[in-house]
Parts: structure tokens; C-alpha cells; sequence
């Protein structure tokens, strides 16, 4: 489970507020189901997400650049060809200054089918050490107005020449970044944001050759309505995935440097499991800084090198993406899917899925425990449609494995409101998850992702 109290926990409250979530605690949950209607409120048929990713040849060179090249071949990616500048950087969590020569990418605007509420970037590079990306986003509202680009990521693969990190205290009095995700500040005003455009920075250590090579960069953009209960959804797939299990709480104390150790690793321990799924894991040498005594290290690998050091936890959404591509041939992307079925569609083709829910104890029947924020792997389907789950807050690798109810299941994961133990409202993820895939997917597996609009 993550911490009970965090950023994104802030996050989520916020969003509640925005979109109008001050009801009453006495109000039965299905009275508010709908959530207010605001101005721009989506209708039922209307799309409620929109993914857009760069990572074609076309893509690249449809963007405008400004030192950097596009590299043909298999995996077409964005390099480094000539320097654009250099710049002096600050590191914000070590105090070291260092120059650093840079190129850039800014892609072309993207017009959303979805005036959003809220944006998440997600990328997927190889950042050897020496170099590190920044990823921005600049975008424009309903009232013809832009934001500044804000800054989505500092983002490094290692940890040796800058700490990796979300920047806080980004806003224009519209719209704010928290921690991965810029979100419409009064989103009941009708406030959307219709298009935007992403900015990449490539860093390299001055006078070297070294580059960045970023494969795909993109964001999903939402506009999912206030509700505290979904559609009940009917079964359609019976199908359990071989993936690795592994506990987080097994690891509790190890490494608190890294948010309080395995307690807080929900995340990159549920990465983790779908890497090794895929058949892709560190390396002996990438894991010799692990204590000897520690079982399953590479589960520390993971935290390490996705831990957020300004959001001070390893739940940062884009940085497990990323951190799963940087495996050999792997994509990974965060986005928001609509309903189970859309999870058995993946499922079905055989692509497991990191989902993030919150709920209270007693909401999802055999958990034995509730949270502000956690995340879980779903690996399958029972033949009565209930969801089998890799859950890393489990007391051992062997009790991972939990079946959990359907319609406790859907109603937890694609809820964007809530009530806690208090009985105040506070935010759900509406769908949030992360999906890893081949870089090369099959013909299956290519179907689903494309129906998703991922591909």
C-alpha cells in the first residue's frame, strides 16, 4: 500500500473539491452516483479519454527539433544530434549545479477528442549515464487562453547525475501539476483543456558524444464525470496470465531511504512483476548494490529506480512506465480504460495490468485492509467474471494471489469519488492503470492496443 498520507492522496482531494465534491457525508452514495453536471459535463456517448503517443518515424519528424535527429530502423527513436545550447541545472535535492549541453523536441498540436479536465504524460527512453530528459507539456483552454509549459518530469534512469523528479508548485490560477498529473482547477466552471503540445529536452554531459534516445512520448487526456458508482459490467472472459508474485510487505524496512521501505512499494513491486512477466530483469551487475541477505532484490531495484524524489515515494505513474521500457523491447504507457471489459480485452490477448484504486476496508471483500491509494496487478478472470489479482500487500510471495469480487472490484478502480473512513468525499483514480507491452506486440495483442487508442 502506499502511505496513508501523500501527494497523491492530496491530489485526489483536490480533485474532489474542484469538481465539486463537498457533499454532505449523509448523502447515500447512490444519490450522488451522477456527480454534479457541470457546463461541460461529457454525455454518455461522448469519449471520456483520448491517448496520443509519438513513436513512428512519421511521428518523430513531424515534430519540430532543434538539435536533436530521428534514428530509423525497428525502434525509431530521438537522439542528440547537435547540441541547441547548454544550460546550468541545479539539482533540487542535492544542491549541485552542472552544465549540461541540450537538444530539443516539440511535438505538433495535438487537438483532443476530449476537452480534458486532466493530462498524463508518460515516455519511454534509454538515458545512459551522463544524460537525463525533461518532458513539458503546453496546452489550451476552452477560453482561448494557453498555460505555461509546465513541466511534466526530470526524468533519469539511474540515479548518478541528477535525482529524479516531479516539480511541485506549478500553476496559472487554472490548472496545476500534481506530482504526473495537471488537472483543471475548478473543473464544475467547464474550464477544458482542448489541445497541447509536448516539449522534450534531451541532456548530455558537455563535449561527449552520449545521448538520450527517446522511443515514444505521448498523454492521455480525460474528462471523466464525477461518480461514485459505475455500470455493473457482465462477464466475458475466463483467463488467468502466469505472472511472477511478489510481496511488498516482505521487504518492510528495507531501504527507507526509498519511501519507507517495502510498506509504501505497491508500485514498483507491481512493475516489477510484470517486467519478469514479460521474460525482462536486472541484471547480476545492476543488482550488486543490494544487500546479499535481501530475497527478491530486484524488487528494491525497482523502488530505487522509480522513486520520485520531490513527490518522496515511488508512485509516481509516468516513472514506473518508464522505468519498465527501460528493459530491453518493452513499451509501457499510463492511461485510463473505460470498464472490465476493456481489462479482459487485454487480458484475453494477454497483457496483464497495473490498476490503481483506493477504497475502505470493508469495500472489497477479502483485502483486509484499506488504503488511500495502492496499486494491484490483474493477471485474470474467474469463470463467474470475478477479478484475480497479483496484490503486493500481501504477507508472503505464496499469498499474492486474491480473487476479488467483480463488482467490488470495477466499482473501487473506475470510481473518481468516494467516502473514507470519516465519511468525508475524497477522489478516486477513474480507471488509472499501466499497461506494459512488446515493443513489438503480436498481431492479438496489436488489435486491443489500437482499439484502445494506444497504438
Amino acid at each position: 500500500m502506499t502511505r496513508p498520507t501523500s501527494r497523491r492522496t492530496v491530489l485526489t482531494a483536490a480533485l474532489a473539491a474542484a469538481s465539486g465534491g463537498a457533499v454532505a457525508a449523509a448523502v447515500p452514495a447512490t444519490a450522488a452516483a451522477a456527480g454534479p453536471a457541470g457546463p461541460a459535463a461529457p454525455t454518455a456517448a461522448a469519449p471520456l479519454v483520448d491517448n496520443r503517443f509519438w513513436n513512428t518515424y512519421t511521428d518523430w519528424r513531424c515534430g519540430s527539433g532543434s538539435g536533436t535527429r530521428v534514428v530509423a530502423g525497428r525502434r525509431p527513436g530521438l537522439v542528440i544530434s547537435a547540441p541547441a545550447g547548454r544550460s546550468d541545472y541545479t539539482d533540487p535535492h542535492t544542491g549541485t549545479t552542472s552544465s549540461w549541453e541540450y537538444a530539443t523536441w516539440t511535438s505538433p498540436v495535438h487537438r483532443s477528442k476530449v476537452p480534458a479536465t486532466e493530462v498524463i504524460a508518460s515516455w519511454n527512453a534509454d538515458a545512459p549515464a551522463g544524460t537525463w530528459v525533461q518532458i513539458e507539456l503546453l496546452g489550451t483552454y476552452s477560453d482561448g487562453t494557453d498555460t505555461p509549459w509546465y513541466v511534466m518530469g526530470r526524468w533519469a534512469a539511474g540515479d548518478g547525475d541528477i535525482r529524479r523528479t516531479s516539480v511541485d508548485d506549478q500553476s496559472d490560477g487554472k490548472s496545476s501539476i500534481w506530482t504526473d498529473t495537471f488537472s483543471v482547477d475548478d473543473a464544475a466552471s467547464g474550464l477544458r483543456l482542448l489541445s497541447y503540445r509536448l516539449r522534450l529536452t534531451l541532456h548530455r554531459t558537455p563535449g561527449t558524444a552520449l545521448t538520450p534516445t527517446v522511443w515514444r512520448v505521448g498523454a492521455m487526456a480525460s474528462d471523466v464525470p464525477d461518480r461514485f458508482t459505475v455500470p455493473a459490467t457482465a462477464p466475458g472472459l475466463a483467463r488467468e496470465l502466469a505472472v511472477p508474485r511478489y510481496s511488498q510487505n516482505v521487504h518492510v524496512g528495507e531501504y527507507p531511504e526509498y519511501d519507507n521501505g517495502g510498506e509504501a512499494w505497491c508500485s514498483p513491486t507491481s512493475s516489477q512483476m510484470i517486467v519478469e512477466y514479460w521474460g525482462r530483469r536486472p541484471t547480476a551487475d545492476d543488482l550488486a548494490w543490494v544487500r546479499p541477505d535481501i530475497v527478491d532484490p530486484q524488487v528494491c531495484h525497482a523502488a530505487r529506480y522509480t522513486y520520485d524524489h520531490q513527490y518522496e515515494g515511488c508512485g509516481n505513474w509516468p516513472f514506473n512506465a518508464a522505468y519498465a521500457a527501460t528493459y530491453k523491447d518493452m513499451s509501457a504507457v499510463v492511461t485510463r480504460l473505460g470498464s472490465l471489459t476493456d481489462l479482459e480485452k487485454l487480458v484475453g490477448a494477454g497483457v496483464p495490468v497495473i490498476t490503481s484504486q483506493s477504497f475502505l476496508k470493508e469495500e472489497l471483500t477479502g483485502a483486509g485492509y484499506g488504503t488511500s491509494g495502492h496499486l494491484m496487478t490483474v493477471i485474470g478472470f474467474t469463470a463467474e467474471g470475478d477479478v484475480i489479482a497479483n496484490d503486493p500487500a500481501s504477507p508472503s510471495n505464496e499469498a499474492v494471489r486474491r480473487v476479488y469480487r467483480r463488482r467490488e472490484w470495477e466499482n473501487i478502480w473506475l470510481r473518481t469519488k468516494r467516502y473514507d473512513a470519516t465519511g468525508k468525499v475524497r477522489g478516486g483514480t477513474g480507471g488509472v492503470c499501466y499497461l506494459y507491452f512488446p515493443a513489438a506486440p503480436t498481431a492479438a495483442q496489436s488489435r486491443v492496443l489500437k482499439s484502445l487508442g494506444i497504438l
